[in-house]
């Protein structure tokens, strides 16, 4: 009998359930439907002639009608006359009039034996009495109590939840669509896509793997800097898989009051649970999932690890053979605790790193189908221009060189669009408007050939490809462009020399034609001084250290910040090494400089006349 009792208690727990979008509607359409059977009853109870308008006529109308017997019954009220007459068509119909001071009106209405009084001349519905003093003020307040409840619901917890739907996890969810991402839209990261095609193929084809033994990976880290397509591959394994996706930021876990984020992490796998066989990304991961530190009572963040401690919970208490699979995408994977990363949770870590030549080529083809563009694009050019550049820095380029060829008024994007664009996210806008002395000018254009000149004279380094003297909006007042013909992953201690002495020939330059110097070469002097110190300090290419690592790279895919462990006399010395590597390069730059004085000339008096040369114009004018 007890159970009995509570099975009808869950019955009615589960129709009562609010967040059941069933139960909602269902109650929905209860209301609806008790409304129209009053307003229908209403209707017949009423005399029909209490359901039309009422009319307003003049006094004499009202005479008139009261001496020819229309009128069946008058009520005189304070400020109207309201009486009920028959029509032209022999319906009743109810009239209001001014009322007027005539002592002869009850005379009037006595001898033509209409019914008169100060009370209401029909009775009013009972039915149309409880709706209009009770029904309508109750869904009235109701419907401003949603409101309200909804506006606080944003204003106290943001998001579509807030603080009023407590534990609400948020998730976008995206189902297969017509155009749903898969790995043909993703260039540029094959080892990526080779290693999440796996988990398509088991989402595709579990028993082959079950018949076997093996399990899927639980949860799959992807890994890079930003911008490299981490959320672009997590969405092409769903289109690839044909399941749902789940797609939620790991800020979005991170409440004010305790117990919030966990609740979110529990209603997060609890729908993908129904959902499965899914895949749940959390992108940014780092936000939730940092290292616990150590004895920590009252200076951390204890909403932060519940999250984390809820998440482990959860992670273990699915089986890979469910179909959930979990992805991550982080740009900061040494700050994650390590219960995140053991065997079990995360499982596989899937490095997205910034792509090669070839996949930047791909890459710029890839975004390329969705413009306009010229047959005769060397897209090898722009991806040798635009090494270290990422995806979406990629798109952008494309996107940039879109706009350009609309400013100019052409039809497709051109080979001169991209280049220009390329120049743009490098060095920003030309400042076609900047005013400049011809003394400046001539500054600027024999620093950038002294750039140029002391690269061309040296051997293993990367050919010239532009030079300019327009101003740009990043401050730069000309530049000097070097494309490697092919990809390098390797740097020898020789070219790494000559590039710092290459960056020393802009300021060399200055010293040797104008005897004095200017604060043009700043941005030299802080890439040469951060070559110089990384040879010492992180690759070894001292004779005094060895190879003793002395600075370690703290975010690999942040900035690479840097941290030094060593004593301060040994900093010191790291100084001395690294100031004796700078006057080296500057001492050569000047020695090459000075053995080409007049090409220097030649060729800095031909730029400051077309203030924009190229590679190949350069070297014809150096090899004449």
């Amino acid at each position: 009998m007890a159970d009995d009792k509570n099975k009808n208690n869950r019955k009615w727990n589960l129709n009562l359930n609010n967040d059941n979008p069933d139960n909602r509607r269902r109650t929905a359409y209860y209301l609806l439907m008790a409304l129209s059977i009053l307003m229908f009853l209403n209707y017949f109870a009423l005399p029909s002639y209490m359901n039309r308008s009422v009319e307003e006529v003049t006094y004499s109308t009202f005479l008139n009608q009261v001496s020819t017997g229309d009128v069946s019954e008058v009520k005189l009220e304070e400020n109207q006359i309201t009486f009920v007459a028959t029509d032209d068509a022999g319906d009743k119909q109810v009239y209001i009039t001014g009322l007027i001071d005539d002592p002869t009106l009850v005379t009037r209405l006595e001898e033509a034996d209409v019914t008169f009084s100060k009370d209401i001349p029909t009775e009013a519905s009972p039915i149309l009495s409880i709706l209009v003093s009770w029904v309508l003020p109750l869904l009235l307040f109701w419907g401003l109590g949603s409101m309200l409840g909804k506006q606080m619901a944003k204003r106290m917890g943001g998001g579509a939840g807030g603080a009023l739907s407590f534990g609400k996890s948020n998730a976008k969810v995206y189902v297969k669509a017509d155009d749903a991402k898969t790995f043909k839209d993703v260039a540029g990261q094959d080892e990526a896509k080779e290693a999440l095609s796996e988990v398509v193929d088991y989402l595709h084809q579990p028993k082959k793997y079950q018949d076997i033994g093996a399990k899927n990976p639980k949860g799959i880290l992807l890994v890079g800097p930003p911008g490299t397509g981490k959320t672009l591959l997590a969405r092409a394994v769903a289109g690839e898989a044909d399941v749902p996706f789940f797609s939620i930021s790991g800020s979005e876990f991170v409440e004010m009051f305790v117990g919030r984020g966990a609740a979110k992490v529990r209603d997060l796998f609890k729908e993908a649970n129904e959902k499965a066989p899914c895949i749940v990304f959390i992108d940014e991961i780092d936000t939730i999932g940092k290292k616990r530190d150590n004895g920590n009572f009252g200076g951390g963040n204890d909403e932060r690890e519940q999250t984390l401690n809820q998440l482990l919970a959860e992670m273990d208490g699915f089986e890979a053979n469910k179909g959930i699979i979990l992805l991550a995408a982080t740009n900061r994977p040494e700050s994650l605790d390590a219960a995140l990363l053991r065997p079990g949770r995360f499982d596989r870590r899937v490095p997205v790193e910034l792509p090669d030549l070839a996949g930047r080529e791909a890459i710029l083809k890839v975004h390329a189908l969705n413009y306009k563009m010229d047959p005769n694009i060397d897209y090898n050019t722009i991806a040798r221009a635009t090494s270290g550049a990422s995806g979406a820095e990629l798109a952008n380029i494309i996107n940039e060189g879109g706009l350009r060829a609309v400013r100019e008024g052409r039809s497709a994007v051109t080979q001169s669009d991209l280049e220009e664009s390329v120049e743009t996210v490098i060095a920003g806008y030309q400042r076609k408007n900047a005013v400049i002395s011809p003394k400046e000018k001539e500054i600027v254009s024999y620093h950038e050939i002294g750039h140029a000149l002391v690269a061309a004279k040296q051997t293993e380094s990367a050919p010239v490809h532009k030079i300019t003297i327009i101003p740009r909006t990043s401050g730069a007042l000309g530049y000097t462009m070097q494309i490697e013909e092919g990809e390098k992953s390797l740097m020898t201690k020789q070219e790494l020399f000559n590039k710092i002495v290459t960056l020393a020939g802009g300021r060399a330059a200055e010293e040797i034609v104008f005897g004095s110097i200017t604060t043009g070469a700043s941005n030299d002097i802080e890439q040469m001084t951060k070559m110089a110190r990384a040879m010492i300090t992180r690759y070894g290419m001292s004779d005094t250290f060895d190879m003793m690592q002395i600075e370690t790279q703290t975010n690999k895919y942040l900035g690479g910040d840097t941290s030094m462990n060593v004593s301060a006399g040994m900093a010191e010395q790291v100084d001395r090494e690294v100031l004796d590597i700078i006057k080296l390069a500057h001492e050569k730059a000047i020695a090459i400089l000075d053995e080409n004085r007049e090409k220097l000339h030649e060729l800095s008096h031909h730029l400051l006349i077309e203030e924009t040369i190229t590679g190949a114009e350069f070297m014809k004018i150096l090899e004449a």
